[in-house]
Order: C-alpha cells, then structure tokens, then sequence
C-alpha cells in the first residue's frame, strides 16, 4: 500500500485551469465515490480551495490510480486528458506525504504561514469521513498532519507575523496602544480593505466602530455587520477628536484629512495619541498630520515594509519547520512500511498459536488429574515462552521492513516459518525400509 497526492494547485496551473477543477460543496460526495470506487484506490480525500483542487490516498497502484483519476477530473472539467495531464502532479510515498504535512502546515501556500488552510484541511478530512471514504491509514496521516500543523505552528511562530496590509496596521496599533479593547476607531471608506481591517479589529476586540462614506448606505451596511454606527461624509470632521484609530481606505485622488482638521485635537483629546492609517492610494491623508503632537501617521508603504519584513521572518521559520516536517515524515513512513509485515507477523502467530492449543490438548489429555487452575498456569507460561521466541523476530522484521530490499526480508521471514519445513508431516508412520542396505 502506497500514499498518493495528486491534483493541481496556484503552482502547477494558472487560475482559468483551477476554476474549471474547482469542486463546490453539493459536488463532492459524487467525485469522492467515483474516486473509491476505483478498484486501486482503497482510502481517498479531496481538498478543494481557490488555490488548489488535490486528491490524496492509499493505492496499491498510483499509476492506474493517477490514470483512473486523469479520466474522473477529464468528465467533470470538460478539458481532454492530454490537456489535464499539462497541469496534474502526482507524488507517491515519502513525497506524497512530505506534500501533505506541507499543505496542512501552510508551507505550501501562496503565503506562507497563512490559517486559513488548516481549517479547509481539516474539514476536507471531516467530509471523507462523513462519506466513508477514508479508513485506518488516511485517518493516521491526517491525525498527524493536523499534529505537525500544530507543531510547527507553536515552535516556530510562523502565523504570528502579519502579511496582510490590513492585518499590519491593527498590528501597528496594538504596538501604539497595547490594549484595544477601550479604543474607538473611525473607518474612513467602505471598501474591501476597509471591511478587512473592520473583521480585524472587530477580533480584536474594540470598543466601538464607526463608519464614514460618501455613499452612506454603503456605510450603514458595514456598520450593522460589526455593530457601529454610521456617520454622513459632511459630519466626518466632528467625529475626528473621538477616535483613537482611524484607517483611511478611500477612492478620492487628493487628501480628505490636512493638517487644519487636526490643530485643535490634541488639546480635545487632553494628549492622548492617535494612530491614523492611510492604505488609500492615492493617499488621502496629507503627510504634515504627523507633524501635530501625538498623532502617528503611516501609509501603505510604511505597512508593506511591516509585511516584507514579516514574510522574510514566516521564511525563515518555514526552513525550521521543513526539518521538522522531514523528521515527521520518516515516522510515518517507518511506521507505513511496518504496518505491510503486520499480516505476515499475525500469521506467525496465530500458527504458533495453533501449536501451542495442539501441544496443550496433548498435554491435559495425558494428565487428566490436573486441575483447571493447574492448567491455566501452564497456559500461561507456554504463551509467555512464545512470546518470548517471536519477540525477537518480531523486532528484526518491523526494523528490516523500513529497509533497501525490505521486499526480501519479509519473504525469508515468511519462508522460515511456512508449514513446509515440518518435516514431521511429510512422513506418515515409519520410513519404509525397502532399498535399505544390510547392516551386516
């Protein structure tokens, strides 16, 4: 039994190719039993996200299990299998599995370290178990992955570091003011990096939003969704000297905030600070607002310094975690490559068993006076002596099944214990004494 991943990702194919492979919801069930239903493929699971569409299971073939596959993705894509094949990866073994822990600990991901798949990993898992389509083996490489997920996670801090712009400045403001769960903060723009940075600070715990846009309908809605209110654009001014973040996201192509807006703040406020961030391109906050006493300023430029510097450290902890993930992945492969001598290891012993139950008959048969706890003793040290025998042997072939030629080593074990080396059996009664030479 071998892993297998296979599929396609942002790396291997452009985003017209993922569209076409993508696998909504009330389409899963249908591709995950014609996937099982291939008579090589015994466990399966398919992850479908915008960046990636890949299938990963057990199979005693991946060739007919990546063919078979081929001609499943080819019905539902619509594109011809020698277009598919353009676009479709297929690892097996170690390398199905290193790919595996890579993608469920976001160091596959379009940005490094990035939550958001462990979730759709995880319930990618969920899905196939609902529908029956994974069992013992895809079960324990998911467990694990999820371990080694979590492990690189806590060891490395890879999610720590802020790589979005939106995520930057809330982080920008947690260094200016520690805690922000007394703050108020204005957002200027209705836009979708306006509502990212509202998701943000919502999380992290403000005390009120409010919202501002020249549209204001657009602003009641992103209001309600976080609980905020709503400011009409002309009553913007007023409500300046009530914020202590204000993140500036808007469409003008001249600066909505100068420096006149601000003259009187500091003395409102009594000195407390206030942090205003300008993702706005062009920026619509004047550069001379940094000038006023307590009040901090930053652009997009200043955030994306925060983020690049953030993805060269989430870099540099990838490289610690691909150690990690490579020692992970020889465990599992140490304990795969066991888990194929098991059934010959369990068919030694259930003919050492045999033995021992025959021997004991004989036994108790000719000792019809010993008694049942009499017996039991007996029993129990004949299993211990067994035990005993097979331990060693038992070791040797889980250590060599991990090894070059492990094939040979199992098929020598097996041998040594096969039926056909009783040679008791191969004769019944007496050797025949015909063609036997005089002893005199």
């Amino acid at each position: 039994m071998e892993i297998f991943a296979t599929g396609l990702n942002y790396k291997t194919a452009p985003v017209e190719i993922r569209e076409k492979l993508a696998i909504p919801e009330d389409k899963l069930p249908d591709i995950l039993e014609k996937i099982n239903q291939i008579p090589s493929v015994f466990e399966s699971c398919i992850l479908s996200t915008c960046n990636r569409v890949e299938i990963y299971g057990v199979t005693d073939s991946p060739e007919e299990a990546y063919t078979d596959i081929l001609k499943i993705l080819s019905s539902y894509s619509g594109l011809k299998i020698d277009e598919l094949k353009k676009y479709i990866f297929l690892y097996t073994d170690k390398d199905a599995i290193k790919h595996i822990f890579q993608v469920s600990s976001s160091l596959d991901s379009m940005v490094i370290g990035e939550p958001q798949i462990v979730c759709q990993f995880k319930d990618s898992f969920t899905r196939a178990r609902e529908f029956k389509t994974v069992k013992h083996i895809m079960t324990r490489l998911f467990d694990k992955a999820m371990n080694v997920s979590k492990k690189i996670r806590t060891s490395t801090g890879i999610s720590r570091r802020a790589v979005s712009i939106s995520y930057a400045a809330i982080e920008l403001a947690k260094k200016i003011f520690g805690d922000l769960s007394d703050k108020n903060v204005l957002l200027l723009g209705a836009g979708e990096m306006a509502e990212l940075a509202a998701r943000h600070l919502a999380s992290a715990g403000v005390r009120h939003i409010f919202v501002s846009n020249r549209t204001f309908e657009k602003a009641v809605q992103l209001a309600d969704e976080f609980g905020g209110s709503a400011i009409r654009f002309n009553k913007l001014f007023e409500f300046l000297p009530e914020a202590d973040i204000i993140i500036v996201s808007t469409g003008a192509k001249e600066p909505i905030l100068r420096k006149e807006h601000f003259k009187e703040i500091d003395r409102i406020r009594q000195g407390k600070p206030v942090f205003i961030i300008d993702i706005s391109v062009p920026r619509n906050v004047a550069d001379d607002v940094n000038d006023i006493e307590n009040v901090f300023l930053y652009n997009i430029d200043d955030l994306k310094m925060v983020v690049d510097r953030n993805l060269e450290e989430r870099k540099i902890a990838a490289e610690s975690a691909k150690i990690l993930i490579d020692e992970e992945v020889a465990k599992f492969d140490r304990w795969l490559k066991q888990l194929r001598v098991n059934p010959v290891i369990a068919k030694i012993r259930h003919t050492a068993d045999e033995i021992r139950e025959a021997q004991l008959e004989r036994l108790f048969n000719s000792m019809p006076y010993l008694n049942e706890k009499e017996r039991e003793n007996i029993d129990l040290a004949v299993r211990a002596i067994i035990n005993k025998l097979l331990h060693r042997p038992t070791m040797y072939i889980k250590d060599r099944a991990t090894k070059e030629n492990s094939e040979f080593y199992v098929e020598m074990f097996e041998e040594m214990f096969s039926p056909k080396w009783d040679l008791r059996k191969q004769f019944s009664g007496k050797p025949s004494k015909k063609g036997r030479k005089s002893e005199k």
